[in-house]
């Protein structure tokens, strides 16, 4: 593996999930993969379970680690080819990732949406500079579009708490005060359309995601169809794909709750973090026996490990 953006670049899904299982068993058990090798990560936006469980998963595979805030201790990038650079850019994102792959065996890269164009965003035009110049193997830890480390511990959380082969599985909507990126939930869907699950897809009108993430799903603006003999349910907030980046008013009554809970399968509700409560989802919920989000963050730390794993075993 010498590219992790995307479902798209893992051969078999379940395999992968599978091996990230197994080091969770046995955690220490690859680190001669990773003597004498570093990875650095780069983030251009906020983070906390990404940046520590990656690290942790490195350290795992006897990996040096090195962190870079480039929002905050790096030069302000130049992205565009050909300008003058005489404005607030001081450096061209052309010599920083060809430097930084000077450095390091393997990059990770974070990088958010501005969620004013969506053609900008959607063609990943900082997350892909990087992948072109750091000469590398390049890890997404979140990109403009997608979350593969987070889906990926989605399924892994999935795979190992399933009672049944084929879980009905619910991405749900969740209301928020501010527009947030598509990026989760265009990833979760992607992954869970191509895993062994009954996927649907639950949000008011006017949320629809891209298709280009979504075929093979079931989708519907009736919440109780959704929620009914739902096994796991995955709430999560996101901003309109059209009319791109915004909020549309009301809905506030999409928040999850125990009562409509009961409904399901005795089903198990997950979330990626950070969650604010009693807007996304209620402190019942987080408090009760039915929310699996910490031990859902826990599995960050294999899903990592198995795709570094992957890509040490490819240098």
């Amino acid at each position: 593996m010498k590219l992790f953006t995307s479902v798209h670049d893992v051969t078999d899904i379940n395999a992968l999930a599978a091996e990230a299982l197994q080091l969770k068993q046995n955690p220490y058990s690859q680190q001669h993969l990773g003597k004498n090798k570093t990875l650095g990560l780069v983030f251009l936006n906020p983070s906390l379970r990404t940046r520590m469980s990656t690290q942790k998963a490195a350290l795992n595979l006897g990996m040096n680690v090195m962190v870079l805030n480039m929002d905050k201790e790096g030069w302000a990038l130049e992205l565009q080819d050909g300008v003058v650079m005489n404005g607030t850019s001081v450096e061209h994102i052309r010599e920083a990732a060809a430097v930084l792959g000077q450095y390091v065996d393997i990059i990770g890269v974070r990088s958010f949406p501005g969620l004013k164009n969506r053609d900008e965003d959607y063609n990943e035009e900082i997350f892909n500079k990087f992948v072109k110049y750091c000469g590398v193997p390049v890890v997404s830890l979140e990109s403009a579009t997608r979350h593969p480390l987070q889906s990926l511990a989605d399924l892994v959380t999935i795979t190992e708490l399933k009672t049944k082969p084929r879980p009905k599985v619910v991405l749900i909507w969740a209301p928020h005060i501010k527009p947030l990126p598509q990026a989760v939930p265009n990833s979760f869907a992607e992954w869970m359309c191509k895993a062994d699950v009954d996927f649907t897809i639950t949000h008011p009108k006017g949320y629809e995601l891209s298709t280009d993430f979504t075929q093979g799903a079931t989708i519907t603006h009736n919440q109780d169809e959704a929620l009914a003999d739902a096994d796991f349910i995955y709430v999560k907030n996101w901003s309109a794909f059209e009319p791109y980046g915004k909020v549309l008013p009301g809905n506030e009554d999409w928040m999850l709750t125990n009562e409509k809970l009961k409904i399901t399968n005795d089903a198990k509700v997950m979330h990626c973090l950070p969650v604010r409560r009693n807007l996304e989802l209620s402190d019942e919920i987080l408090d009760g026996p039915s929310s699996i989000v910490v031990p859902e963050a826990g599995n960050r730390v294999w899903a990592a490990q198995a795709v570094l794993k992957q890509m040490l075993e490819s240098l």
